[in-house]
């Protein structure tokens, strides 16, 4: 694992401005109580980030789940049930990864690397819908996809085609959050683990921290995570209201 918890305010100040906290709540926080946040808006939200847990969401809602236990608000199946009355609508519980060095991974052969919008869309034509938004590399600003296998034989890279994508946008000036996505039939090959290396180190050679948000059920994206040298922090919660 490569993120030194010295770097750990840096994350919690992103999350504190993030979430619209009071200054200095989650930086200074030290002592485990749950930070309790009414915010206006239409999500209810429960993360917790290493020893430290946080709740914001409307007054109204934040009130009728203020007895459960934070075992109980990390559960996704018991956020919505609380949630019920209020409509509810899930978006999954994610493991959250972090990391402030990255090892190098050199790829087997001469990589073609297109940083365009057209390309990515086109990697996601060919992956299903689910992996596509769990990947979220559409909403990624910053795109570094694969054209063609490492030492391919294809003697124009583009024309074999995108095989692996990972972007990253920037949150809150602090963090750079990463999505990869891979093609289904290029997969187990190491071109996602490729793929995000290079998006990643990209992105700690601009200053950022770098988070990775996985689904709880999503085995790959875990995999993926652990293989990279991301270190696990903790997870987020959320519901639509």
């Amino acid at each position: 694992m490569t993120f030194d918890l010295s770097s750990a305010p840096i994350v919690r100040l992103a999350w504190e401005r993030g979430l619209g906290l009071p200054t200095d709540s989650l930086v200074m926080g030290a002592d485990r109580t749950r930070i309790t946040h009414p915010v206006d808006g239409g999500g209810l939200t429960f993360i917790r980030l290493w020893d430290q847990a946080i709740l914001t969401g409307p007054a109204a809602v934040l009130h009728a789940v203020a007895s459960y236990s934070d075992d109980q608000l990390s559960d996704h199946a018991v956020m919505l049930r609380l949630t019920r009355d209020f409509g509810g609508r899930g978006h999954g519980t994610q493991t959250l990864y972090y990391a402030d060095d990255l090892a190098v991974h050199q790829p087997a052969g001469t990589v073609t690397l297109s940083h365009g919008n057209p390309e990515a869309v086109a990697l996601q034509a060919l992956c299903p819908p689910d992996d596509v938004n769990d990947a979220g590399i559409g909403m990624l600003e910053h795109k570094f996809t694969l054209m063609g296998a490492p030492g391919s034989e294809e003697q124009d890279a583009y024309d074999a085609g995108p095989v692996a994508s990972s972007a990253y946008a920037q949150y809150q000036g602090l963090l750079a959050t990463m999505g990869t996505l891979v093609a289904p039939t290029h997969r187990r090959q190491g071109l996602g683990l490729l793929a995000t290396n290079i998006a990643a180190h990209e992105a700690l050679a601009e200053g950022f921290i770098v988070q990775w948000q996985a689904d709880v059920n999503n085995a790959a994206a875990h995999a993926l995570a652990i293989s990279a040298g991301f270190s696990v922090a903790g997870l987020k919660t959320s519901v639509s209201l």
